[in-house]
């Protein structure tokens, strides 16, 4: 018998190694993220020292603690749980722009297309223009997850028609609901006093300024959920991309899975911008990224670009604190700085493929 392996065999082979060489990579710069994130800082903590107050928590020795008398204090009442904060941040928007991707067969969808963040801005905005505490000091935050579902199910709903949605509608649809929503933002920056505005401004360029382990907790089981769901969907997300009669064909409810996949984004990224405010370009660059280096199949897609978001989330927060000294720039500012410009790519790079625009 002829043992020589197969084109579609060495083919195989290359992108299992591939995907493992990704994963591997991306474990490895999360860590080296997450030990230089920690020590960076006005308090300087060394990398092993860092690693030690990690090991330190699970009863292994190996590693020195930190010498500084408030270095394990400042890792993780400061700076670990703005670090977790970042981490789950960078996983809900990546893997709800991959989702995002997924439902409409579009490289170019990223959550805000559907509303969500304009719409929690709009909650956020409503909070603090009114001085609202009807949830204590999670006002803004719940106010902003509400609005974004809300703004999301409302575009949802008005791009239905006979029982079904189009996608471009829904895409139009969003594109309204966008514009109606800026000028409510207009209006209630309007409205609001100076310290309003100044909130409202910092809020929609997007901080992880002041994250506690309190909110890390509230945002990790929501997270955890559209993540599994996600993983739950990869194989009818791979059936879609094969077009919605040959998904139908093979037993995928389209509407369903489309309008399960649609919660699942509002639900990934309004956790995400409550606490963080509005972050762009993170759903759209690293699911795109994933899938060049990958291939269309969803289910590794899903932990490629859940490590992704993590790690650019946790290098863009690292920047927005070490690049002007004593101030912490807005994270949403870094992000749009790298995604404009692959935005600019990506459009090229598809108008290239399809010969044109139309």
């Amino acid at each position: 018998m002829n043992s020589t392996p197969t084109t579609a065999e060495t083919a195989a082979s290359r992108h299992a190694t591939t995907k493992v060489v990704l994963f591997i990579l991306l474990g490895v710069a999360l860590l080296v993220a997450i030990v230089i994130s920690a020590g960076t800082g006005q308090l300087g903590v060394p990398p092993q020292e860092v690693l030690g107050s990690l090991l330190h928590r699970i009863g292994i020795d190996w590693l020195p603690m930190p010498t500084h008398p408030r270095g394990d204090g400042t890792l993780w009442t400061i700076r670990f749980p703005r670090i977790a904060m970042a981490m789950l941040v960078g996983v809900g928007l990546a893997v709800a722009g991959l989702i995002m991707q997924a439902i409409f067969g579009n490289p170019l969808a990223e959550p805000g297309v559907i509303g969500i963040s304009s719409g929690a801005a709009v909650g956020a905005s409503l909070a603090i223009v009114f001085g609202l505490t009807v949830f204590g000091e999670w006002t803004i935050a719940v106010f902003a997850f509400l609005a974004g579902l809300g703004a999301t199910l409302l575009v949802y709903a008005m791009s239905r028609a006979d029982g079904k949605t189009e996608v471009v509608t829904l895409v139009l649809t969003g594109i309204a609901v966008n514009a109606i929503a800026g000028a409510g933002i207009a209006l209630l920056t309007f409205l609001g006093d100076t310290q309003a505005r100044e909130q409202i401004v910092f809020w929609q360029l997007g901080s992880l300024a002041g994250s506690r382990w309190t909110q890390v907790a509230i945002i990790t089981p929501v997270i955890a959920i559209g993540l599994i769901a996600a993983y739950i969907a990869a194989r009818k997300l791979d059936l879609l991309a094969l077009g919605e009669r040959n998904a139908r064909h093979l037993g995928v409810n389209v509407e369903l899975l489309r309008i399960a996949m649609i919660f699942i984004v509002a639900l990934l990224t309004g956790a995400a911008v409550a606490f963080a405010g509005i972050i762009s370009f993170v759903g759209l660059v690293i699911p795109h990224l994933m899938r060049m280096i990958l291939g269309p199949a969803h289910l590794p897609l899903v932990t490629a670009s859940a490590l992704g978001g993590a790690v650019l989330m946790t290098v863009a927060d690292l920047a927005a604190r070490a690049s002007v000294p004593n101030a912490d720039m807005p994270i949403g500012m870094l992000t749009a700085l790298v995604g404009g410009p692959f935005f600019f790519w990506l459009l090229r790079r598809t108008r290239k493929r399809s010969g044109g625009w139309g």
